[in-house]
C-alpha cells in the first residue's frame, strides 16, 4: 500500500554505498523504518543532509504489512527550520529532544495525539523568543503524558516529598533513594503541570534545573522497560547554565 504521511526524523544509518535506513516517527504508522535508495549517490536529487534528527518531512512509501523495513517512493522537506541550526541553545535542546524521543518510542502504530505533540513541540523550539532554559524539563515532564506514565500531581504541605517509584507525593521520605526533597516539592508541582507553551514562566536555579532533569531521567528508567541511559543532557548543563 501506497502511503503519504508526515514524519519526523529519528535516526539514520548508512545501508550501503548509496543508501540510507531512517528511523521516522510517522503521523500514519507511527515509528517506522524506511530504505531511501540512492540519497548517497552524487546523482541523486534527495541529499542524505535532509535526513538530519528531528527534520519534519513529508514521505511517500509502500508500507507492507509486518514488514520492518518499508522502502520510500519520494520524500520532501515539509518545513525547514528557521533557527534551530544557527542558535546553540536550540540545537543542543534539539540534540536532547531527539535523543530522549528515540529511545522512549517503541509505538509501531498511529498515536495521532504523541505525533502532533512531537511536531508542535519541534516547531515551537524553533519560534520562540523566550527564556529556553526550562524548554527541555517541561517537555521531558510533558512527554511522560503521551507515554502513560505521566507523574501524579498532589503537592500539598503535608505531602511535599514525591516518590519516583509511586509516581506520587507522599508525606514521609521513601527507604529507596528515589525521591524529590521535600523543599524542592512545590517547584516540581509546579514543572509537571506546567504546559510547553508556558515554560518561560518556570524559573529555577542551575543547580535544581540539573537536579529535576536527572530525577526526571531516574524517572523514564523506572517506568519505561528497556530505556537505555542518556549522554545529551550532559551538554544542555553547560550551554543553558
Amino acid at each position: 500500500m501506497l502511503v503519504n504521511t508526515k514524519g519526523i526524523v529519528l535516526h539514520s544509518l548508512k545501508y550501503s554505498e548509496t543508501s540510507i535506513i531512517v528511523r521516522i516517527y510517522t503521523e500514519a504508522a507511527g515509528l517506522q523504518s524506511y530504505l531511501f535508495k540512492g540519497v548517497r549517490s552524487p546523482k541523486s536529487k534527495t541529499k542524505a543532509g535532509l535526513f538530519q534528527s528531528l527534520t519534519l518531512l513529508e514521505v511517500v512509501a509502500y508500507i507492507k504489512e509486518n514488514a520492518g523495513l518499508h522502502i520510500a517512493r519520494d520524500v520532501r522537506l515539509f518545513q525547514p527550520y528557521m533557527s534551530i541550526p544557527f542558535d546553540i541553545r536550540k540545537s543542543s535542546i534539539a540534540l536532547y529532544m531527539n535523543e530522549l524521543l528515540y529511545k522512549a518510542i517503541r509505538e509501531e502504530e498511529s498515536n495521532t495525539e504523541l505525533f502532533n505533540f512531537m511536531w508542535k513541540s519541534c516547531l515551537l523550539l524553533d519560534s520562540t523568543e523566550d527564556n529556553l532554559n526550562c524548554f527541555p524539563l517541561v517537555f521531558t515532564a510533558e512527554l511522560t503524558d503521551f507515554l502513560g506514565i505521566r507523574p501524579q500531581s498532589g503537592y500539598t504541605e503535608n505531602k511535599p516529598v514525591f516518590n519516583l517509584r509511586e509516581s506520587q507525593f507522599q508525606s514521609l521520605i521513601p527507604e529507596k533513594d528515589s525521591y524529590i526533597m521535600p523543599e524542592y516539592g512545590s517547584m516540581f508541582q509546579s514543572l509537571i503541570t506546567t504546559p510547553l507553551e508556558k515554560q518561560s514562566a518556570l524559573h529555577f536555579k542551575p543547580a535544581i534545573r540539573r537536579s529535576f532533569m536527572d530525577s526526571l531521567l531516574i524517572y523514564y528508567h523506572i517506568h519505561l522497560p528497556g530505556f537505555k541511559p542518556m549522554n545529551s543532557h550532559h551538554i544542555l548543563h553547560s550551554v543553558l547554565s
